[in-house]
């Protein structure tokens, strides 16, 4: 374990963001915004071009509804830059990986920036919904300095953030990420136990695989279930549109990894849910889920 001092929170000024899906390009807007210098590594030609895509669209989206200004539209474009080098991130301070819910392809991204990252006190962090934050760590050389900071969906709109720290995580490394994400970032944020869902997807999880058991069954539709949840218990979004929302892939690997840590029958994934995944069915970001989407 690393005995050095991580980096204060105010001398964070260089991201690193690996990933450049929509949780990866909500963090690169969010933390282009707080006026730092982010640089997105992606995986491929075509993110280079969607991923720069996702944030302007999103900038726009919040320009045109008065929550930004055009000043900051600009800057916080002119803020992010993209690279489908990995050895690019070689200076940053923090680094969030962000790639799809694999902790094998987890696992090889922190191996890596441990080899990339020069700064001795430099933080890594894992975007996870639910992969043990111990386990990446020790991929590293310097597991204290490896935490999670877990964002949700759409980032730029939703407060909520959760820090995770494992059992290798040093204080000094976990109080550094929640001064910057309260801060620097301005979200409001809740510590959670290393634990396969931390807090919000082990309370949320239970309740989705429950819907999608009643769709299975046919004991009522997504539309009815949606319904019941929205107008009788003023939910913003049912089961199942937030399922298709998620993503069905990774709906089934939040509760694989769940259920796989737990052994409880509630986070298994439902039949129907691995079936519309095997069908290239994932919701919002594929057209098709539990509903259609143009």
């Amino acid at each position: 374990m690393s005995t050095r001092d991580t980096a204060t929170v105010t001398d964070i000024s260089r991201i690193g963001v690996v990933g450049s899906g929509i949780m990866g390009a909500g963090i690169a807007e969010l933390c282009a915004k707080a006026g730092l210098d982010v640089l997105v590594a992606v995986s491929s030609e075509r993110s280079m071009d969607a991923g720069p895509a996702r944030v302007t669209r999103s900038l726009d989206r919040a320009l045109s509804k008065g929550k930004i200004t055009q000043e900051l539209r600009d800057d916080a474009l002119g803020r992010v830059t993209f690279t489908r080098d990995l050895g690019d991130l070689h200076d940053r301070q923090l680094v969030i990986e962000a790639v799809k819910e694999d902790e094998a392809l987890k696992l090889d991204v922190f191996a890596s920036l441990d080899k990339i990252v020069e700064a001795p006190d430099a933080i890594f962090a894992s975007n996870t919904s639910s992969l043990s934050i111990a386990r990446l760590a020790r991929a590293t050389s310097r597991p204290a300095q490896v935490v999670g900071i877990h964002f949700f969906n759409p980032v730029p709109v939703l407060p909520l953030v959760e820090v995770v720290d494992s059992v290798l995580t040093s204080p000094l490394t976990g109080s550094t990420a929640v001064d910057f994400v309260g801060g620097t970032l301005g979200k409001s944020v809740i510590r959670s136990p290393d634990r396969a869902g931390f807090v919000v997807n082990a309370l949320l999880f239970p309740y989705l695989l429950s819907a999608i058991r009643m769709v299975d069954s046919g004991l009522a539709t997504a539309e009815v279930i949606d319904q019941g949840m929205t107008l009788g218990c003023s939910h913003p979004l049912g089961p199942l549109q937030l399922a298709d929302l998620i993503g069905l892939d990774t709906t089934v690997s939040i509760a694989e990894a769940m259920y796989e840590e737990f052994k409880e029958p509630l986070y298994a994934p439902p039949a129907l849910l691995l079936r519309m995944v095997e069908g290239g069915l994932l919701g919002k970001k594929s057209g098709r889920g539990f509903y259609t989407y143009t």
